[in-house]
Order: structure tokens, then C-alpha cells, then sequence
């Protein structure tokens, strides 16, 4: 157990530069950065929303380079098909033999810019790479890069030309978190960054330093999966996501994945703070973020207006969080 302490602590540390490499080129916001680090080093994807301009994709390149390893951008668009995703099998002219053409998501990071621009056709190709860690090509099941992480920007989808994203490949992000517009204060440091820049146009990730090895951060994952959760824990999380299935103000709520995923997002969040426990205030400071995208609101819910987020907030106040744990 002492040696686990000493093992937090480093990693703590580790994040806490990785938090301090991101900082350099994106300002503020550091709950969503935090919610973010949470979802990688849990081993899930990322989905961020937010409205143009507000540094989603910015965000999202920050930390490709702060936690190291090899990292591809694609622009979704309404013409963008499957295959300039995954790959696929082609003629070679010289040779006359097929040849196997790897697509960019064989990368450690998949930045998925604006995801919801492209049909479902072209956003279900990411299926099985998030769900399975491999693509199949023509029969040929190809294993990606270890570790694999989806990092996908969205556009609210009442925006025009979006398309929304299929309640199955929701499921599959292990958190959505909502960017939103900076204070007044980071605004004004992150104008005067830009404007003192060399391009004076736009922010750029070229102050960030790799933080982080690939090796580091796949010991930082296997670390939070092993610390301790209590079973008072794992049956607080159970009742919080079952209750969303009990709810009239839902229609459909979220499955056994969206329990799983609360508590590897729990322990992720108590390494991150330095902790070899997890606590209740964990799975509250989460809940949200993993639970709201997994649901479909009632129409009744929808026409009055209340979000996802508001169900699952107004949830936690009716459901009792276990007392006495301890380390």
C-alpha cells in the first residue's frame, strides 16, 4: 500500500506538468481540462462540445502533445467516407498485388474535428476502432496502436449542417464535456497571447512540450485501474446510473457501460488529486459528464426545456452517497 501512495504520487506529479504543458495554449476552463485528462487516463474517448471558436479542437491537440505519442487530425465533412478513416485494400499498378492502405486512426491519439459534420455512415467507421481497438480491412482484422484514444469535437447539433451522432456511438465516448466560453479574464490573456504572437491570427501549441512518454502514461492508466474502490462505491455509482432508468423525466436511460464507466472515471479523478481511494464526491464530480450524453430525454422533458445534466444533478440530490470511507 506504501509503495501505491509513493506510485500516486508521481503520477500526480506527472499530470500536474501535463496540466501545466496544456496551460501554455489554453487558457482557464480548468475543470474541463481536468474532466478531460480524467477520460484519457481512464482508457475512453472524449467528446467535447462546444460552439465555434471556443478551442475545442485547440484543446484537444494541446494534450496529444503533452501526453506524448504519435497523434492525427481528420476534418469531418458531409462528403468524408469511411475508408479516409479506416483505410483500405488497393490495386498496387506496380506490382499488381492488393496492398493494405492504413488509414489515419492508426495513431495513439484520433483527433475527430467537428465529428457530427460527416452522415452516420461515415461516423459509424469509428465503431469498431473504439469499441474493439482494431479495424477490420477486407476480412483482416488490424490491431491499433497502444494506447488508442478518440479525442472528437462537436458543434451543437442544432447548428446548421450537423448531423446528430447515433445513440450507439455515444455510448462508446466515456465522457462528454461541454466547452464554454472562457471568464473575462482569460479572454483578455488569451487575446494578448495571440496578438503577441507570430502569426497574430490564432493560438498555437508550439509553446507545449511533450510531458508525458507513451510508456508513462499506459503506466499511469494501469495504475488507476487498480486502485482501491469500495464496494459501497461500486453500489453507489450502480443505484445513481440505474435510477435514470426509473425516471419519468427520461425515456431511455443509460446502461450497465454508463456504471463501469463512472467508477474507472472515479478512479481516474482520485489519482489525478493524488488519492490511492476512491471517494463518493468522485463519482458526484463525474456523474454528469459520463451519465447526461448516454440518455434520451421524455418529450415532455425536452418541451420544458431541461438538459440531461439537470436530470442526472437533480438524481444525486435524491440518492444517499455511502459514509465512513476511508483509505
Amino acid at each position: 500500500m506504501e509503495q501505491q501512495k509513493l506510485d500516486v504520487e508521481r503520477a500526480a506529479q506527472k499530470l500536474e506538468q501535463v496540466k501545466n504543458e496544456i496551460a501554455k495554449s489554453f487558457f482557464g476552463q480548468k475543470q474541463l481540462v481536468d474532466h478531460a485528462l480524467v477520460t484519457l487516463i481512464a482508457g475512453g474517448h472524449l467528446l467535447v462540445e462546444g460552439v465555434p471558436g471556443l478551442g475545442k479542437t485547440l484543446l484537444v491537440r494541446a494534450i496529444a502533445k503533452a501526453i506524448g505519442g504519435d497523434s492525427k487530425r481528420v476534418q469531418f465533412t458531409p462528403d468524408l467516407m469511411p475508408a479516409d478513416i479506416t483505410g483500405n485494400i488497393m490495386l498496387d499498378p506496380a506490382t499488381g498485388k492488393f496492398v493494405m492502405r492504413k488509414g489515419p486512426v492508426f495513431t495513439n491519439l484520433f483527433i475527430a474535428d467537428e465529428i457530427n459534420r460527416a452522415p452516420a455512415k461515415t461516423q459509424a467507421a469509428l465503431f469498431e476502432a473504439m469499441q474493439e481497438f482494431q479495424v477490420t480491412l477486407d476480412g483482416e482484422s488490424c490491431r491499433l496502436p497502444s494506447p488508442f484514444m478518440v479525442l472528437a469535437t462537436q458543434n451543437p447539433f442544432e447548428h446548421e449542417g450537423t448531423y446528430p451522432l447515433p445513440d450507439a456511438q455515444k455510448d462508446r465516448f466515456l465522457m462528454k464535456i461541454i466547452a464554454d466560453y472562457p471568464d473575462i479574464e482569460d479572454e483578455k490573456n488569451m487575446v494578448t497571447k495571440v496578438l503577441t504572437g507570430d502569426s497574430g491570427a490564432e493560438l498555437s501549441i508550439a509553446a507545449v512540450k511533450t510531458a508525458l512518454e507513451p510508456a508513462d502514461f499506459i503506466e499511469i492508466k494501469n495504475l488507476a485501474s487498480s486502485l482501491r474502490t469500495d464496494p459501497l462505491i461500486i453500489d453507489y455509482a450502480v443505484r445513481i446510473t440505474a435510477a435514470t432508468r426509473q425516471t419519468p423525466a427520461v425515456e431511455t436511460g443509460a446502461g450497465p457501460r454508463g456504471s463501469l464507466s463512472l467508477i474507472r472515471c472515479a478512479r481516474s479523478r482520485a489519482l489525478l488529486l493524488g488519492r490511492n481511494f476512491v471517494l463518493p464526491d468522485d463519482v458526484k464530480a463525474l456523474a454528469a459528464e459520463v451519465l447526461a450524453h448516454r440518455l434520451t430525454l421524455s418529450a415532455e422533458s425536452e418541451l420544458e426545456g431541461l438538459r440531461a445534466a439537470q436530470v442526472i444533478e437533480n438524481l444525486i440530490k435524491k440518492i444517499e452517497a455511502p459514509r465512513g470511507i476511508k483509505e
